[in-house]
């Protein structure tokens, strides 16, 4: 009797011990192989050093599919993680908008939310022989003091398979609520400088993606010719230049560059000159950036890409009675970018939706030491270059094209450079120029971002209102192309020190059942699944009876 309460005080003891030990000490461990329920280390600096409270409501609840249900899922997990490395910073909560779909309370909490910039989506299915319809919100409204944003959850690109989409989605879930978080609670901001002395694109033209950027970055407005130099700017943003750069002002760019200042080109390699009734004449257009470029180890080429992969354009086909019949029609100088090659895995263009460009021309790497070079956006393989000077004629999308001509195979037409850059100016300031006290040859390490297309970064404008649409909407489609997240993205990779936007690189594996063993062994696991635990468990009783029988029989 003694011993077995000396046995129940030791264990009373341990329990008491590692009670104790677990209020002070606390550790997860994640055995999954891609590291599914690990936070980035961004990430977890983050939540740790929030100064106030953050209430995270998802929407994204309730009688979902698999999939989508497989995301609900995702979004407990990760917020249970943020919740665990915030502590009670951090708290959130699941509410579902269609619950008492009459209720009026309901309608109004649909509305608010669509009001606040969450749009839902419909799920349409068919079960039984009946199709279904369900509106669902998969997003979340994040809240910091007197400041809310909404976000959605459900990203990814469009044209790989909804099981595809939705396992990006839930890659992309940390990314996602660590740069809502970060938008919140955001305390100093970079400097960006974005050029505005070279190009004649209206301010309204680029309010879209300035208004976005300015809830990260602070925006200043650069006139080159007035600047003395770019001291100061964390980042460079050159937006859509129609003619040449000053010498002045490019010693000034390859200065703040070689001196690890980070920036960004959106160039045009031709210009489209004059607009007919028959199309438009696109010749070369001189930015004197070629030497430039080709110091870093990249060549702007004089030429326009038409691609089969491409937008659809309103075109007047003839006349329907007395009306003109227009329809929309594919139109090759627009290409759709959904080809991020071996940069995919880059977190700039991970997971990344179609890009939508204008009249682009194409980009070839040259050598240049100690520069590393990704290639960011690509042609599908179905293209055909033309090269400047060159007549775009509208009828052409009227007609069929032959995919024989075709064949000019993949291009990149934008591309992500690291390292330590040399200047152009090497060798060529004399001492007596009064530049020379300052001059760097190759100093620090920095980053550029070239693209050769000036309109991807160009969002349209309804003029009847005098407002602009969001940056990648085609109005004539009625889609939002992913041309503003690929900006986005392209400055939080080059300007965010804190590194959230690695939280991108998360990499899930789709391991789907195989349908056809799954149909054919359907009874035979399902017999395994129900019978398998009752006759382990029944193995089990079995040992432990003999192992006492043995015992208590002596």
């Amino acid at each position: 009797m003694k011993k077995n309460l000396t046995r129940f005080a030791f264990v009373l003891a341990v329990l008491a011990a590692v009670n104790l030990l677990s209020s002070f000490l606390f550790f997860r461990l994640d055995l999954t192989q891609e590291g599914r329920y690990t936070l980035s280390d961004a990430t977890k600096n983050l939540l740790t050093g929030l100064d106030d409270d953050v209430h995270i409501n998802v929407y994204l609840t309730g009688d979902l599919p698999p999939g989508f249900k497989r995301l609900e899922t995702s979004i407990r997990e990760t917020l249970d993680e943020f919740s665990a490395q915030a502590g009670s910073r951090l708290t959130y909560r699941f509410i579902n908008p269609m619950e008492g779909v009459n209720n009026k309370t309901s309608v109004e909490l649909q509305k608010s939310l669509i009001d606040k910039g969450l749009i839902p989506t419909n799920l349409q299915a068919s079960e039984g022989g009946q199709r279904t319809e369900q509106l669902i919100f998969p997003g979340a409204i994040l809240k910091y003091k007197n400041r809310e944003v909404p976000i959605l959850l459900l990203r990814g690109n469009r044209a790989n398979s909804p099981e595809e989409q939705l396992n990006q989605s839930i890659e992309g879930v940390e990314y996602q609520l660590a740069s809502a978080i970060r938008r919140l609670t955001i305390q100093s901001k970079k400097l960006l400088g974005v050029t505005v002395s070279y190009t004649d694109i209206e301010p309204l033209r680029l309010s879209d993606l300035l208004a976005t950027l300015q809830e990260y970055y602070d925006i200043k407005l650069i006139d080159l010719q007035a600047s003395r130099d770019l001291v100061g700017l964390d980042g460079l943003l050159v937006p859509k230049p129609d003619r040449p750069f000053a010498e002045a002002d490019k010693y000034k760019i390859d200065q703040f560059v070689v001196n690890g200042g980070k920036a960004l080109f959106f160039v045009d390699g031709l210009k489209i000159d004059s607009v007919g009734m028959d199309g438009t004449y696109a010749q070369p257009l001189s930015l004197n950036l070629d030497d430039l470029f080709f110091r870093w180890g990249i060549r702007l080429n004089r030429n326009i890409v038409k691609d089969l992969s491409s937008a659809r354009i309103p075109l007047n086909v003839g006349n329907l009675g007395d009306k003109p019949n227009v329809q929309l029609l594919p139109w090759r100088f627009f290409p759709l970018i959904n080809n991020f090659g071996d940069g995919s895995r880059n977190p700039i263009v991970q997971n990344l939706d179609a890009v939508y460009t204008r009249f682009t021309s194409t980009l070839d790497t040259v050598q240049a030491e100690g520069i590393t070079k990704t290639p960011l956006l690509l042609t599908s393989q179905y293209t055909r270059l033309l090269n400047a000077p060159v007549l775009v004629h509208y009828n052409e999308a009227r007609q069929q094209p032959d995919p024989r001509t075709y064949n000019s195979g993949v291009h990149a037409i934008s591309y992500l450079l690291e390292g330590r850059f040399q200047s152009l100016y090497t060798n060529r300031i004399l001492p007596g120029d009064p530049r020379a006290a300052s001059f760097k040859a190759r100093n620090q390490s920095s980053k550029v971002v070239i693209c050769s297309d000036g309109d991807l970064l160009v969002n349209d404008v309804n003029y009847r209102t005098n407002t602009p649409y969001p940056l990648g909407y085609d109005r004539f489609s009625r889609n939002t192309f992913a041309n503003k997240d690929f900006v986005v993205n392209a400055v939080d990779y080059l300007l965010d020190d804190n590194g959230v936007i690695t939280a991108r690189t998360k990499q899930i594996t789709l391991r789907p059942l195989d349908k056809l063993r799954l149909k054919e062994e359907r009874t035979q696991w399902q017999l395994v699944n129900l019978l398998g635990p009752l006759a382990l468990v029944g193995l089990v009783g079995l040992v432990w009876q003999v192992a006492r029988r043995r015992k208590y029989s002596r």
